[in-house]
């Protein structure tokens, strides 16, 4: 299930958080920094599981809030790795899963701090960063959907 959905409208602006979000085909999320850009495949649209986060926030005795992953849609009771390759369905909306959504140096910065340095940041989230997916149909997704596999 979606449970929060975030966007920024530019690079490293901050993330707003909303109920709603409207996609296009092969663009992505209107209004979202990615819209239409097409630098590498799954950059459309992200997602990332609320357990993991909350695993990372109990095991290294942080408090990062949903947003600091910088992910478009936080899920909540699927396991997002098993849809690497496959095509899911958010309401009308259909993806392709990409590529798991591994941790960069961008995503380490932001969450270092005096209990955790960066490389640490990273190693946590290997696996565990979430999902790149490619947007196949347009429509709108929003918070309570239900994610289905095909």
């Amino acid at each position: 299930m979606i449970e929060a959905i975030y966007i920024a409208n530019e690079r490293n602006a901050v993330q707003e958080q909303v109920e709603r979000i409207e996609l296009e085909q092969a663009k992505g999320i209107v209004g979202d920094r990615y819209f239409g850009r097409s630098d590498y495949p799954g950059q459309q649209i992200t997602f990332i599981e609320r357990e993991e986060i909350e695993s990372y926030n109990q095991k290294y005795q942080q408090n990062i809030d949903l947003c600091d992953t910088r992910r478009n849609v936080i899920t909540h009771g699927i396991r997002l790795n098993d849809f690497v390759g496959k095509t899911f369905q958010i309401g009308e909306v259909k993806f392709m899963g990409v590529e798991l959504c591994e941790p960069c140096a961008t995503l380490g910065g932001r969450l270092e701090n005096e209990a955790i340095p960066k490389n640490d940041v990273i190693k946590a989230f290997v696996h565990k960063g979430g999902l790149r997916a490619d947007v196949l149909s347009d429509g709108c997704i929003e918070v309570g959907m239900r994610i289905n596999c095909n």
